[in-house]
């Protein structure tokens, strides 16, 4: 036992510890890339245990656990529930990569989950109907909050589902969303009523385990529970033998049993968020009488250890989180969660609850009108590594050196000084257009386009195209041109004007339809000065070109033509242009042996005329065009007329990325 102490206790350990786990942790990743890979067993019928659910508008989607996980989309009435095992029949297929860059990667996040394929599914059989009291416990548990939970926060505090939240995306832009996930915090107040109640019992401990582990099963061990149960179950161990090892080291070793038996883990955010925020906690342990320093004291370590892992993730931080957690930790903490699960048990409590998350939800919506606090800066590894070296040699040093890190994120903030290439996006965006130019130092960003699917209005795309222009620290879109006034082509303005600054609105030639007076509406309100009709536009040192000024009686022919050379390079953007503005364009200029040709009207019969192609003779043809679109863009004969040029399509490869640098052009995809 004293050499385990003496083991457990040396700081050599640990660093053997770290490296390895660096090590394991790598190879892994190459050998184990797709270490469930079911493409050569799966079939479209399967059969396996529900061990989650969740209802949406029109569909249930179910984790089922057969031989492997997969993730079933269900449209139809069968009832099932928790533990029940049953066959469904369907549609399998792979989820796809994010298609623009630097967005959210639902593929990557569900294989992390070890969930390789998708069903979509309206045939369900029951095989065996649930026979486990854990299962059950789970539903009575959730048919309850179901029935009594008007606010969305039982469901939250209890099951750390966050989805009937209606205000969480402005938690997270104050950065107080942490406090609404289930963490150690919530387990220790859990633990501490628990103890509490059975504080005359020798087995209080005992119980207090099961429950933990009870409770993570219901819950299906989100990681920053694990982290807790598992971090307790050693302290437990730790004080009762004497090993005398610190907290910090038991963290460690945590962390280490974690990543061993699911190595996944390490890139769930939740994992990381609590293990950063719990470390700079240890590392930088200070005890104070006054417990409103105490707690301004936590709070700000807290955004310190975790700004980092906003910054890579989400690209943004807000300054005024380290006030506003001062705020929403007593608030939250000692009285909504509280009163979450006390109206779990006694219904009655939730009709103070509701009122009091009425309060909650005003006071956020106020403070999320001080948008200025919100600061966009973006993090690759080597910015985080630098990072927590400057933070651990400040720390140690009571904070003298402050200043350092003020500095290194100045030095990452304006990093995009140094930028001295041309880069090109031709997003994909759906059946729609959207294509960005952001020049040398990003002194001028021009968005030609946002798409927008009449389908789904609720989906914005734009919503990824924000994070993108964040991730690449762009703040402004200098110019927003309109080619015209469809949908799939300015559907998204408002949305992007409306959560994004952007300076000035170029419309084409023509009327402007409805849509483009909405626009105007709100460019008017927000005071966004617009032109129309106009002929060149001058972005760092070079001109874009607007080919087409005549006036057409339809919206495609009157679409915005733009024509520029960058770095020698030419590009053409042909909007919905028609053949008949081809035939103008061809009449009134001189053009030929075009680089880059933004392909007109989606790749459509109507467009890409074979006298134009020839003429312009493109070296690359980019068509952004939707999967499986009802309209079946891009028509053979526009392919065909194209054959002597590459052609990229956003359906296929994703979003098109050309940079300019070294005078050569480079080009990369963002594939499904």
């Amino acid at each position: 036992m004293q050499k385990l102490k003496k083991i457990l206790q040396s700081n050599c350990l640990y660093y053997f510890l770290f490296f390895f786990l660096i090590f394991f942790n790598i190879i892994f990743t190459i050998i184990n890339k797709k270490s469930t890979d079911i493409s050569n067993n799966i079939s479209n019928k399967m059969v396996g245990k529900v061990v989650d659910y969740t209802i949406e508008e029109d569909k249930k989607v179910i984790i089922l656990l057969g031989t492997d996980k997969i993730l079933v989309n269900y449209y139809g009435d069968e009832s099932f529930d928790y533990g029940d095992v049953i066959q469904v029949k369907g549609l399998i297929y792979e989820p796809s990569n994010n298609t623009i860059p630097n967005s959210f990667n639902y593929k990557k996040y569900l294989n992390n989950k070890n969930i390789f394929y998708i069903m979509k599914s309206s045939d369900i059989k029951m095989i065996s109907k649930n026979s486990n009291i854990l299962y059950k416990l789970k539903s009575i548990i959730i048919k309850r909050i179901n029935k009594i939970d008007t606010t969305g926060y039982i469901k939250t505090f209890i099951l750390g589902d966050k989805s009937s939240l209606s205000n969480y995306k402005n938690y997270q832009d104050l950065g107080v969303s942490h406090l609404f996930a289930i963490s150690g915090m919530h387990i220790g107040l859990f633990s501490f009523f628990i103890l509490k109640v059975f504080r005359r019992y020798k087995f209080k401990t005992i119980v207090l385990d099961l429950f933990l582990l009870i409770y993570g099963f219901i819950i299906l061990f989100p990681a920053s529970i694990l982290r807790t149960i598992v971090f307790l179950f050693l302290k437990q161990i730790n004080d009762k033998y004497n090993i005398n090892v610190s907290n910090i080291k038991i963290l460690f070793i945590t962390a280490f049993i974690l990543i061993v038996l699911n190595y996944k883990i390490i890139y769930d955010i939740s994992f990381i968020y609590s293990f950063v925020c719990v470390f700079g906690l240890l590392y930088s342990d200070y005890n104070f009488d006054n417990k409103l320093i105490s707690l301004l004291y936590s709070s700000f370590i807290a955004f310190l250890f975790s700004l980092p892992v906003n910054l890579f993730f989400f690209y943004k931080i807000n300054v005024g989180s380290i006030i506003f957690n001062i705020i929403y930790i007593p608030f939250i903490s000692f009285i909504i969660y509280p009163l979450s699960l006390l109206s779990f048990i006694i219904p009655f409590f939730n009709n103070i609850l509701s009122f009091l998350v009425i309060l909650l939800e005003y006071m956020t919506i106020l403070f999320s009108k001080l948008s200025f606090l919100n600061i966009h800066i973006s993090f690759n590894y080597l910015c985080i590594f630098i990072y927590y070296i400057l933070l651990l040699f400040i720390v140690y040093n009571n904070f003298k050196c402050l200043f350092l890190l003020l500095f290194f994120l100045f030095l990452v903030k304006f990093s995009w000084l140094f930028i001295v290439d041309y880069s090109i996006y031709f997003f994909d965006v759906g059946q729609g257009d959207s294509q960005l130019i952001i020049s040398p130092h990003n002194n001028d960003v021009v968005m030609i386009d946002t798409g927008g699917n009449i389908n789904n209005k609720e989906f914005h795309v734009s919503n990824n195209i924000i994070n993108f222009l964040y991730s690449k620290n762009i703040n402004v879109i200098s110019f927003l041109i309109i080619t015209h006034g469809d949908y799939d082509h300015m559907g998204e303005a408002i949305y992007l004007v409306e959560n994004f600054r952007v300076e000035k609105v170029i419309f084409n030639c023509g009327e402007f339809n409805d849509l483009e007076k909405e626009l105007i509406k709100v460019l008017n309100k927000k005071r966004i000065p617009y032109y129309s009709c106009i002929k060149e536009l001058n972005i760092n040192n070079n001109k874009l070109y607007f080919l087409q000024t005549k006036e057409y009686d339809n919206e495609n022919d009157n679409s915005n033509v733009i024509y520029t050379e960058l770095n020698g390079y030419k590009f053409m953007f042909m909007g919905d242009a028609s053949i008949t503005t081809e035939k103008e364009i061809l009449d009134k200029y001189n053009l030929s042996n075009i680089d880059i040709l933004k392909v007109g009207h989606h790749g459509s019969k109507t467009s890409s005329g074979k006298e134009f192609i020839n003429e312009i003779n493109p070296k690359y043809s980019i068509i952004s065009v939707g999967k499986n679109n009802r309209y079946g863009h891009p028509n053979k004969e526009a392919l065909e007329n194209l054959k002597h040029s590459k052609i990229y399509r956003t359906d296929q490869d994703g979003s098109i990325m050309f940079k300019i640098k070294n005078n050569k052009l480079q080009i990369e995809t963002c594939s499904p």
